[in-house]
């Protein structure tokens, strides 16, 4: 396994995210999305694992104006130029990936 935990310092989830592999002895690799973002190619991978609106931070002050935008790409641009949009942790496995705290997916990851 591949695992890469993209989060964000303050955020509950992504610490229980954390911990749920640390306790498995799961090795990870954290990266703090508003640090460091994501790139667009992984953006994309986990968009087509989980899709668009999966992705996004509906509580984030800006996401209002976020519904507005006309047509996926362009969202994909939003998402890409303003990590804060994006809803952590967001988990990746290869092309697998999930949004948010999902252990009962990632017991299944091989």
């Amino acid at each position: 396994m591949n695992i890469q935990i993209f989060g964000k310092a303050k955020c509950f989830d992504t610490k229980k995210a954390e911990r749920w592999f640390k306790e498995r002895r799961i090795k990870y690799q954290y990266i703090d999305v508003l640090k460091y973002g994501m790139s667009r190619g992984e953006l994309s991978s986990v968009k087509n694992a989980v899709g668009l609106e999966a992705l996004v931070n509906t509580e984030d002050e800006d996401y209002p104006l976020f519904q507005y935008l006309a047509g996926t790409e362009a969202k994909l641009d939003k998402l890409f130029e303003d990590p804060y949009l994006i809803r952590t942790p967001v988990v990746r496995n290869g092309k697998q990936a999930t949004v948010g705290y999902c252990p009962e997916v990632w017991k299944d990851w091989k």
